[in-house]
């Protein structure tokens, strides 16, 4: 695991573009950009279903932890992650 964190940190670290420098924002930014637009999906996939396929009985799946709580906090934090991401400069 350790191995695998560091091969990714060095592939990071690596991924420049010959117009970074003119650029306000560069590939690292692109990088990170995908990876909150990554969590927010997550999010909003875990905040999918709960209802009932009846109209006349009530699911209480649908207040669920993961519905309730994980998945807005996801949202949010990928949204927040979008912000870091656009305004980190390298």
């Amino acid at each position: 695991m350790k191995n695998a964190i560091e091969k990714l940190r060095r592939r990071f670290n690596s991924a420049t573009d010959k117009n970074d420098d003119s650029m306000p924002v560069t590939m690292k930014n692109y990088i990170l950009l995908l990876a909150g637009f990554v969590v927010i999906i997550i999010g909003m996939a875990l905040m999918c279903g709960g209802g009932s396929d009846s109209p006349d009985e009530f699911n209480y799946a649908m207040f669920s932890w993961r519905r309730i709580t994980l998945a807005p906090i996801l949202v949010v934090g990928g949204f927040a992650f979008e912000i870091y991401a656009l305004l980190k400069r390298f």
